[in-house]
């Protein structure tokens, strides 16, 4: 079984909180984890908890880029953490568990606070995309969701304009796969468009989701408490901007 969960915002411990939830309490297996963006790539809190407190996942984590990473030291932080955490880089074809998933991390442009130049998907990140062969993808991985899906703004965002990022469509009509999976909007969501399923998922304190080998995809509906720690520079104007938690 796959668990799937997306902006952690760099409270890492809440992925081995949700492994032994769904180990010890649903009793199901977990295999692999895939986190959705917003895993939060920052240095001071990598280095706590991997170096400082000689933590380790319980499992394999993949992840994608959100748009709340430090991108401008993206690159060698995901280097130089890599033998805990595996980064799937844009526009790649990744072979998970005998699913074949696309991976698109970033999201729409909101403003230079939110949505960092790194965190920007462009439309080269769509055109390599297109250039993906249509039947090698059955799932497709995103932060962001794509426009036209019946994703609803949250309240007091609504002047950023409709939902989801542009030519997400495209992507849709080209690989025709069976489940789009993504988070950043903070909320449950699900939806059938010609023919795909789409999920969103909230915050992983919130709950998360369990893919099995069929393409049956669930949400798992459970909170747990987050315990506030020393955050970066841009984490706390981002919660004084109530962009995050």
């Amino acid at each position: 079984m796959i668990l799937v969960l997306s902006d952690t915002h760099s409270f890492y411990n809440i992925i081995n909180e949700r492994i032994e939830y769904t180990e010890n309490v649903l009793g199901v297996h977990v295999s692999f984890v895939i986190h959705l963006g917003d895993f939060g790539i920052f240095r001071y809190e990598l280095k706590k908890y991997f170096n400082k407190d000689k933590k380790r996942f319980l499992r394999p984590v993949y992840f994608i880029e959100g748009n709340h990473e430090d991108f401008r030291s993206f690159e060698g932080l995901v280097k130089k953490y890599s033998d805990f955490f595996t980064h799937l880089p844009r526009c790649s074809v990744q072979n998970i568990d005998s699913y074949r998933m696309l991976a698109l991390g970033g999201a729409a442009y909101m403003d230079s606070f939110i949505t960092q130049t790194g965190a920007l998907i462009t439309d080269h990140n769509i055109n390599d995309c297109l250039s993906i062969p249509c039947d090698d993808v059955d799932i497709v991985l995103t932060h962001d969701c794509p426009i036209g899906i019946g994703m609803p703004n949250s309240p007091g965002l609504e002047y950023y304009g409709k939902t989801g990022f542009k030519r997400g469509d495209e992507l849709a009509s080209h690989f025709k796969p069976k489940i789009w999976l993504f988070g950043h909007h903070h909320k449950w969501f699900e939806s059938k468009k010609n023919g795909t399923r789409y999920y969103g998922l909230p915050e992983s304190w919130k709950g998360f989701g369990l893919l099995d080998k069929d393409f049956q995809f669930r949400f798992v509906k459970h909170s747990v408490e987050i315990k506030e720690r020393k955050r970066s520079f841009i984490e706390r104007f981002f919660v004084k901007c109530k962009i995050i938690r």
